[in-house]
């Protein structure tokens, strides 16, 4: 599947919008990761474990709204964003969102 954040493919023509796909996952933090993050917060510095969950994050999130895409039998994704919020204390979502089209042959 084809995906994109801008609205359009060079080379290539939307035939039609299909409508919004998202997928999303909501990941929580590991009490390991907890402390480190805690203690690395003391001297500064990159939280490598939390980096390591958001980009995990994402790509569940990405797969998902693909496979939303590929129920609506779309050729591609426009427009692709990411979207990220708090649930609750612990807990973050990731959200991916686009449009999906169908592409001319």
């Amino acid at each position: 599947m084809k995906y994109t954040t801008t609205p359009d493919f060079p080379g290539e023509t939307i035939a039609s919008v299909i409508g919004v796909v998202s997928g999303n996952v909501v990941q929580s933090k590991h009490v390991g990761r907890d402390i480190m993050a805690g203690l690395k917060s003391i001297v500064g510095g990159e939280i490598r474990g939390y980096t390591e969950m958001i980009n995990e994050a994402r790509q569940i999130a990405l797969s998902r709204m693909i496979e939303d895409a590929e129920k609506l039998d779309a050729d591609a994704i426009v427009n692709v964003k990411f979207s990220t919020s708090m649930v609750q204390v612990g807990t973050s979502e990731i959200l991916a969102y686009g449009t999906a089209v169908k592409l001319s042959r």
